[in-house]
């Protein structure tokens, strides 16, 4: 499975920016999907995550209600729409996926990341 992002970049705080995260795989097996970012200096940490069929997410509490997670299906991109953003969500996000367990925010359950795409908010 490898994974793309796309669609970082330079904004002001309370501009929005998309997301996106292409898997290319060559099975039919459905993968959760997770956007992970790390800060300068920072660990990784969990940023949403959304089941393979779309139904289910799960959110950091710093984005709830500001990002939104999605996708319309297995075989299609995952987005994270990021709006209101403030001076701390600058990092370098990564998309990654899983298909061995359910749905989680643990990092060490994804197997399969992208490269990671830059994100700087200015205030």
């Amino acid at each position: 499975v490898q994974l793309v992002e796309s669609g970082g970049g330079l904004v002001q705080a309370g501009d929005s920016l998309r997301l996106s995260c292409t898997l290319s795989k060559r099975t039919s097996v459905g993968y959760h999907v997770a956007w992970f970012r790390q800060a300068p200096g920072k660990e990784r940490d969990i940023v949403a995550a959304i089941s393979s069929n779309g139904e289910s997410t799960v959110y950091a509490d710093s984005v709830k209600g500001r990002f939104t997670i999605s996708r319309d299906s297995a075989e299609d991109p995952v987005y994270l729409q990021m709006d209101n953003l403030k001076p701390e969500d600058t990092a370098v996000y990564y998309c990654a996926a899983q298909s061995r367990w359910g749905l989680t925010t643990t990092i060490s359950a994804y197997s399969y990341w992208g490269q990671g795409t830059q994100v700087t908010v200015s205030s």
